[in-house]
């Protein structure tokens, strides 16, 4: 995945892209940029491991932030970021190298939703109907709602 972002990042840049329409070479760099706070949620929301447990081993669902607009920004973040060098690079194999790696994103996130239903319950059962799961635009939009309503 790094590979497939960093060489098709690279091949834009160097060599321009590879169908040469400017539109998608700058929409591409912008939903890079925006991918980027998602893609480092866990480190800036989860605390430092302490006592050798995990980052990701918390004890409660974080619902601020990222996480305030999307239950998988981590997830959404990738996403993100390979699309954008797509669009950057305009190049047939690294969309043929992603497409597989987005069909496992979605699988992980659906083992992933059972895993968390099962540690925190009817808790995450309701953050789930509060946020999307990755579509962060109904997340926005759903975020300004909560804002107005305080």
């Amino acid at each position: 995945m790094l590979a497939q972002i960093v060489g098709s990042v690279i091949y834009g840049i160097v060599f321009g892209p590879y169908l040469g329409l400017n539109i998608p070479f700058y929409v591409g760099w912008i939903i890079l940029v925006v991918g980027l706070p998602f893609f480092f949620s866990p480190a800036i929301y989860f605390p430092k491991a302490r006592d050798g447990k995990s980052v990701m081993d918390t004890t409660a669902i974080v619902d601020s932030g990222t996480y305030g607009i999307v239950r998988h920004p981590q997830i959404l973040g990738c996403i993100m970021l390979m699309f954008g060098s797509i669009l950057i690079s305009q190049h047939w194999l690294s969309a043929i190298i992603t497409v597989p790696i987005f069909v496992l994103f979605y699988r992980y996130v659906l083992k992933e939703e059972e895993n968390l239903i099962v540690k925190f319950g009817n808790d995450y059962k309701r953050y789930m109907q509060r946020m999307p799961s990755m579509n962060f635009l109904v997340g926005i939009i759903r975020l300004l709602r909560r804002r107005k309503r305080k």
